[in-house]
């Protein structure tokens, strides 16, 4: 071991940029300043390399906490080629291109006057049951497009969805042909508004009818990078997909709050990783502990920062 690295202290300037207060961080090297200052570093890389296919992992409710304009401005610009979503981030999608809005909230309340008052709690954030019943003749009216006797992948159903939406992610990745896979979407109101439209019309869902073309991509692909934020299917959706090739992603980070020694996946280590064969040996990977509301935007503003002011 050696000390030839010696911490830098930091000093704020009143004109810093997003991408020199990282990079100052970066100096000062300690902690998560240290490891986001490294996710930004291997970030770029992963998007400047041309031949890199670029995954992106979106769990936990990022969407209520406006999360998701980062996510459709990265796919309107090219930054994202897979995307791989909960139901319940493009459900909040919905809402939101549909006119409802989420509302500036607090977390210390009384939930049962909330439920009293129709209101939806996400920690501080807030959703009137209003949403919810636009949100439903939204669905049901556009399900119904849907040819009779049809069968569909998931992704083909998030493409309708898009295609029927005016602004948002669903309508950003459809529009730039970008597949979004959600693979457990039963797990949302999207897949409870598609039960119940499933009562009266024959539409098929092919759950499996998503794998030929992300196998084929993980196969041909000469590089993967992956940016995760948060953990739970996507994360695992994402990784998982390569065990079956004999190429593994190059450039990974994860965004997550989640502890890794109670073996749930979305704590795990992508060096853990490393040892199924998800990641290769040499990838280049960082995992940055915090709230992804403060992490995703800095990580993403220094890179555009970078990308755009070279």
């Amino acid at each position: 071991m050696k000390c030839d690295e010696p911490v830098t202290q930091l000093h704020i300037k009143p004109t810093m940029t997003v991408n020199e207060l990282v990079s100052a961080m970066g100096k000062a090297g300690a902690y998560n300043g240290g490891a986001l200052y490294r996710a930004v570093n291997i970030y770029e890389q992963m998007l400047r390399d041309k031949q890199t296919t670029k995954f992106f992992g979106f769990a936990g409710a990022m969407v209520p906490a406006g999360m998701g304009g980062i996510v459709s401005d990265l796919i309107k610009d090219g930054y994202i080629d897979i995307l791989v979503s909960t139901g319940a981030n493009l459900t909040h999608d919905i809402i939101e291109a549909i006119g409802c809005r989420h509302f500036h909230g607090t977390a210390f309340c009384n939930d049962v006057e909330l439920r009293h008052d129709e209101i939806n709690r996400i920690y501080d954030v807030y959703l009137p049951n209003e949403a919810f019943e636009h949100f439903e003749e939204f669905m049901q009216t556009v399900f119904g497009k849907l040819e009779p006797g049809s069968t569909l992948s998931i992704s083909g159903l998030m493409a309708h969805l898009g295609k029927n939406l005016k602004s948002g992610i669903l309508h950003t990745a459809a529009k730039k042909g970008i597949p979004i896979y959600c693979p457990a979407v039963q797990d949302s109101m999207v897949g409870l508004q598609y039960w119940l439209f499933s009562q009266t019309n024959r539409v098929i869902i092919d759950a499996f009818a998503d794998m030929p073309a992300l196998m084929d991509t993980c196969f041909t692909t000469k590089k993967a990078g992956a940016l995760l934020v948060g953990g739970g299917v996507p994360k695992n959706f994402i990784l998982q997909s390569m065990l079956m090739t004999p190429n593994g992603f190059d450039y990974a980070i994860q965004l997550t709050g989640d502890r890794p020694d109670l073996g749930g996946l979305s704590g795990a280590t992508l060096d853990e990783a490393r040892s199924w064969g998800k990641i290769t040996e040499a990838a280049q990977a960082v995992t940055v502990y915090g709230d992804a509301t403060i992490t995703l935007p800095i990580l993403i503003a220094a890179v555009m920062e970078r990308i755009y002011h070279d």
